[in-house]
């Protein structure tokens, strides 16, 4: 019984450990789809576009009447002839302006551009957030394939100090060659342990973008491989031109100032208001010594009003040569952004295509290296060459592995710049 109550004790225990140290399988589109769900920055913008939304209707923008009700009582006693007096008094009225230079329509207009607007800062948002969990869920294969290349290294340099310590005990090496080896070997796993630093500090990184815990672990599923398709410029620029969140932004603040300027060309009309309504009043009077009178009063009403503001010291006419002004300041900016993008996109589209070539030319770096390696380690053990030879091929053999995973790594980069600059990371975003 002893035995079966300690078999059960184990399995629990085990249990417990598999499911504390289980790994989540997790690809690119899931890691995007968890960023925009828990992202702080997103989860805000979200609430602030649902702020918006609320304020769009006509009755914010002053469409509708206004309904009160109103109520009062008054008592009052007079103490020189004992005169008690009590009056109630309600009222429902409504008061509606049904014309004011057209405000209402331009600020309904304004209230649209003005979620519009919410809606692009928050699509911003989440390009730059999908494109930030990209790079670093690309990031951090980096460091995991840099790991696997100085691991490589670390375990070659680990073959070669046996060998030394083997033809030590043999008496065909020397105790200078045995260190040499050793040294060597605990450099290697020296930049092996500093690596695996590497990759938990990308890892963190990682999880502090998708707003997961610390010490949350993954298992990386996409290959760290890069796409080398081409692009047309020409089509680029049209996509930059037609989707880029940043410039339609500019576009909808454009038109939100010149929003501005009908609003403030409205206060030149007059303003048409109607009020209309019943009051009612009961009023109770009792003198000493007499009986108590009641009166009861209904008064419906119903009144035409127009004002206008003849003249206000040009405060008018200066708000609308502000608001003209900050109309051209919009127009200037957006030939701005337009200019400053077209030449962003430029420098992104040669840098991508340097980089397909630079990528090529560390893959062919690699296989010379990877020959290399495999022939002095060949000759090293015939006795061809020595075990400085030897070092600095395997020296050469990690220098190419590294600039070849970097070159991947900064294709990776510019294809993803370029897909934000065009408003391609929208559609995943969506």
């Amino acid at each position: 019984m002893k035995k079966f109550r300690n078999i059960l004790i184990a399995i629990f225990i085990i249990t417990c450990v598999n499911a504390y140290s289980q790994t989540d399988s997790l690809s690119i589109s899931e890691a995007v789809n968890k960023s925009l769900e828990n992202n702080y920055g997103i989860q805000i913008s979200r609430a602030d576009l649902e702020v918006a939304s609320i304020n769009n209707n006509w009755g914010t923008a002053g469409r509708y009447p206004s309904i009160g009700f109103d109520a009062s009582a008054n008592n009052s006693y007079n103490l020189y002839d004992s005169n008690l007096t009590n009056r109630f008094a309600a009222g429902v009225g409504l008061n509606w302006t049904i014309f004011d230079g057209f405000r209402v329509n331009t600020t309904k207009l304004k209230l649209e551009n003005i979620e519009e607007l919410t809606s692009g800062r928050l699509a911003v948002l989440i390009e730059s957030t999908v494109q930030d969990i990209y790079l670093s869920y690309y990031s951090v294969l980096l460091q995991q394939e840099q790991l696997n290349v100085l691991k490589t290294v670390m375990d070659l340099s680990s073959d070669r100090y046996d060998y030394e310590l083997k033809r030590k005990s043999l008496g065909s090496s020397l105790t200078y060659d045995v260190l040499q080896a050793e040294n060597v070997f605990l450099s290697d796993k020296s930049s092996y342990l500093e690596q695996e630093m590497q990759v938990r500090n990308a890892i963190r990184s990682f999880n502090f973008i998708l707003s997961e815990d610390p010490g949350k672990t993954w298992i990386f599923t996409e290959t760290f491989e890069a796409d080398t398709s081409r692009y047309e410029l020409s089509d680029l620029i049209a996509k930059m031109t037609n989707n880029n969140q940043t410039l339609k932004n500019q576009y909808t603040n454009l038109v939100l100032e010149q929003n501005e300027t009908t609003l403030k060309q409205s206060e030149m009309y007059p303003s048409i208001s109607i009020a209309a309504g019943m009051d009612n009043s009961i009023t109770r009077t009792q003198i000493s010594g007499a009986a108590a009178q009641t009166f009861n009063s209904y008064m419906p009403y119903g009144n035409l009003r127009l004002s206008y503001d003849l003249y206000k010291g040009g405060v008018r006419k200066r708000a609308i040569n502000i608001a003209r002004i900050n109309e051209e300041i919009a127009s200037v900016e957006i030939e701005q952004i337009e200019h400053s993008l077209t030449n962003e996109l430029y420098s992104l589209y040669d840098y991508y295509e340097v980089r397909i070539s630079l990528l090529n030319v560390s893959k062919r770096s690699l296989e010379a290296a990877e020959l290399n390696m495999k022939i002095s380690g060949e000759k090293y053990r015939s006795g061809a060459i020595n075990s400085f030879n030897y070092r600095d091929v395997q020296l050469m053999y990690m220098d190419a592995s590294l600039r070849r995973l970097q070159s991947i790594y900064n294709l990776i980069d510019s294809r993803a710049r370029l897909t934000r600059i065009t408003g391609g990371f929208l559609e995943v975003g969506e």
